[in-house]
């Protein structure tokens, strides 16, 4: 028997297909998707000022989350708008855990994928386009990822080319290296394994390699500034404040990163000779922040 050629069948015309039907058939197999082994957390999941989650799926292994619209036809700007309000309602209300936002529809048009270009990066978003094929009289669905999210690079790769210590000692002064060295000597009482990291635009701590930049160092001519990444509170504002020295807090790191943690000091000689202890501590403090 000579079987017909596989055709492609509307879901939004199809008499039996629904988004309700489309729904319980992701849920009863979330891998449909192709974005994994998922578990369904929740269906309908209502949202507070809002209207109802299609699907909530999470990893077992990595309880990344995924917040599911779906929509029959092609995608428009209701469903690209009720995607990302969903998605930021997940995290605003359970922030500890990573939430991506999926969209799917049978047809991602261009036009959608040049709008959502504009913040993807800022978003993490998946476009999947579902169709309904039709096999010698069998229907199935054939999903396709279309879009996934734009992977941020990491501040090791942002740190421009890595260079030597001769480099640093060029350009600032063999005296600010040494006072890197007394730093090192600092960060080694936390982290015996650690090592300095020549980078062109900072000096970063490594471990076989691997970044571990919790203090980072800008060597200057007769000084030399360390910032230390450590979570703001009004704790360690005060302490600060009775540790007579001279902190001040940036909104970007050394690194390139806002991630509002950063404390910088600059260092001589004689902030090591008197406030050694007050520096070991803040090196502990960072290091803490960076492991939690």
């Amino acid at each position: 028997m000579e079987l017909r050629p596989a055709r492609r069948v509307s879901l939004l015309g199809h008499p039996e297909v629904n988004e309700r039907w489309l729904q319980e058939q992701i849920a009863n197999d979330p891998a449909l998707l192709g974005l994994g082994d998922l578990d369904v957390r929740d269906m309908e999941r209502r949202q507070p000022g809002a209207g109802r989650l299609d699907l909530l799926l999470s990893d077992p292994e990595t309880l990344d989350r995924y917040e599911v619209e779906i929509q029959l036809g092609a995608t428009d700007e209701s469903h690209i708008v009720r995607t990302i309000e969903y998605w930021d309602i997940e995290k605003r209300r359970y922030p500890q855990y990573n939430h991506n936002a999926v969209i799917v529809a049978e047809d991602i048009t261009s036009r959608f994928l040049n709008v959502v270009g504009l913040f993807n990066g800022f978003i993490p978003l998946y476009a999947i386009q579902l169709q309904g094929i039709e096999v010698d009289g069998a229907f199935t669905i054939v999903a396709t990822r279309v879009l996934d999210p734009i992977v941020l690079g990491t501040e090791e790769e942002d740190a421009g080319e890595t260079v030597d210590r001769s480099y640093w000692e060029r350009k600032t002064s063999a005296g600010s290296l040494k006072l890197a060295d007394e730093m090192l000597r600092l960060i080694r009482e936390v982290a015996p394994d650690l090592q300095l990291k020549y980078n062109k635009d900072y000096i970063g701590l490594a471990s076989a390699g691997v970044a571990r930049n919790f203090v980072t160092l800008l060597p200057r001519k007769n000084y030399m500034t360390a910032e230390f990444s450590i979570p703001r509170s009004d704790e360690l504002a005060e302490w600060l404040s009775e540790s007579e020295l001279p902190v001040r807090t940036a909104k970007w790191s050394l690194t390139g990163s806002s991630n509002g943690r950063a404390h910088r000091i600059d260092i001589t000689d004689r902030e090591i000779a008197e406030h050694g202890g007050v520096l070991l501590d803040l090196v502990r403090r960072a290091h803490a922040a960076y492991r939690a």
